[in-house]
């Protein structure tokens, strides 16, 4: 392929590439051709997605002489649970899945994280393929081999570390996606820069909104500058053991707002992350370990970007404080009865803490939902 940015993952032999381009569902195949076990796979895309992208995936694949099935799911991130995913295991068998199968995920992080999941435990575990198709999930959650499911305890609480072969993440995908999901994948976009590197969250603050306008060379740029980023943490800590944790920054008070909230769409995981990188940084300066000017310059960037920064009411009310520290307690974080909070010294500057006082938690969350 010509007119790509290619980042490879470091993982010995499970190693693997991200390629990152224009238009590169069209010859996805040509990538793919190579690191098939054999020439059968089993294509698995939302009904979002398959109108767009499958048609020109199935041409390239037919191209190539590799055989295949298609499976389309409801989209949305309900889908994200057991039914479906027994659902899709069954389709999976009616299809006739091998071992030397493989699985292709054409589609943003819901179908990415299925996908995975499903090829991690169906039939002891098959590979599978990335074709990532939202921002959300060309900067993050395509890459490094987490998969999973919710529960009705909250996010991502049941699924697998179990790495892709391949990630094929075609920027031209993005002209299609929604404003409010492009910006949903924003503000993982704009964690990258907060946990460890605020040259890009200063190279964001210049680019940031012509990426949203639709700006290829800034786009390209910035997801292989996330994804350069995430593949250094998979390498350094690939089973969140340590240092990958910062990966995590607001997501601990993001996925108890989407709990409360519920999976039907009121709330994009992309605006929860948004608002808890807000509490993140509010916690961080209420220690004081974070100088409030940082805090309040991570805040004006994403509300400059069209992202909310406070939790939003449920139902005509202000959600309960009380309810969303409960969430946090079934979070998978959770270790030896603690909570585990990604604090900042300021921008570019997480750490993991595990000492937070849930009072002061209350706090800054009674201050949040009130707001």
């Amino acid at each position: 392929m010509t007119g790509v940015t290619t980042v490879p993952i470091a993982l010995g032999e499970r190693s693997y590439d991200i390629v990152i381009g224009q238009n590169v569902i069209a010859s996805a195949a040509e990538a793919i051709a190579p690191v098939l076990s054999r020439r059968r796979v089993h294509v698995v895309t939302d009904d979002n997605v398959a109108p767009l992208y499958l048609d020109s995936l199935l041409a390239g694949l037919d191209a190539q002489g590799i055989t295949h099935s298609e499976t389309v799911l409801p989209a949305g991130e309900q889908t994200k649970d057991f039914r479906h995913l027994e659902e899709l295991l069954d389709r999976l068998q009616e299809h006739g899945v091998a071992r030397d199968d493989t699985l292709i995920a054409l589609g943003g992080g819901v179908v990415g994280d299925l996908v995975g999941f499903a090829a991690s435990i169906i039939l002891r575990g098959i590979d599978f393929i990335q074709v990532p198709t939202t921002l959300l999930a060309q900067v993050d959650s395509s890459v490094g081999g987490k998969t999973g499911i919710n529960t009705r305890f909250g996010k991502n609480l049941v699924g697998s570390f179990h790495q892709p072969r391949l990630v094929l993440a075609d920027t031209a995908a993005l002209d299609t996606l929604p404003d409010r999901d492009l910006k949903a994948g924003y503000a993982e976009t704009v964690k990258y820069g907060l946990i460890g590197d605020e040259s890009f969250f200063t190279w964001l603050e210049q680019r940031g909104e012509g990426l949203l306008a639709g700006d290829h060379d800034a786009r390209r740029h910035a997801i292989a500058a996330c994804c350069a980023a995430k593949a250094r943490f998979v390498a350094e800590d690939e089973r969140e053991q340590g240092s990958r944790a910062l990966l995590n920054l607001g997501h601990t008070f993001g996925h108890a707002l989407e709990a409360e909230i519920g999976y039907a769409g009121d709330l994009r995981h992309g605006e929860a992350v948004s608002i808890g990188m807000v509490m993140a940084f509010d916690l961080s300066v209420r220690l004081g370990l974070c100088p409030p000017e940082d805090a309040a310059r991570m805040r004006r960037h994403l509300e400059l970007c069209g992202l909310p920064t406070m939790p939003p009411r449920h139902h005509g009310r202000a959600l309960d404080p009380e309810a969303l520290l409960r969430h946090m307690a079934h979070d998978k974080k959770v270790k030896d009865g603690k909570v585990t909070f990604i604090l900042v010294r300021g921008i570019g500057e997480a750490f993991v803490s595990r000492d937070v006082a849930p009072e002061m938690v209350l706090e800054i969350l009674g201050a949040a939902v009130t707001a």
